[in-house]
């Protein structure tokens, strides 16, 4: 499977949280938009920014197949990279 790779950051106090978000390559930048918020929300932040200034399209690429399982159960994946925690 294919995905887009979505490159986003967040402000979170004095700190920026860095995190990917993984879709099939078809999903729209609105559905992209929903399921940052919809993790954002899963760490109790649900009143951050999330637009075109912290979320953009980086590349695609073939996803592993836990990333493939976790896209086909949840439409998104999420990969953690710097202060998610």
């Amino acid at each position: 499977m294919k995905v887009s790779v979505y490159d986003t950051y967040v402000p979170k106090g004095n700190l920026q949280m860095h995190f990917d978000i993984l879709v099939e390559e078809h999903i729209t930048i609105k559905e992209v938009y929903k399921y940052g918020r919809k993790y954002l929300e899963s760490k109790g932040l649900k009143n951050l920014e999330l637009s075109t200034n912290e979320c953009k399209f980086c590349h695609i690429e073939i996803a592993p197949q836990n990333i493939q399982d976790e896209i086909k159960n949840e439409g998104y994946s999420i990969i953690e990279l710097e202060n998610c925690n």
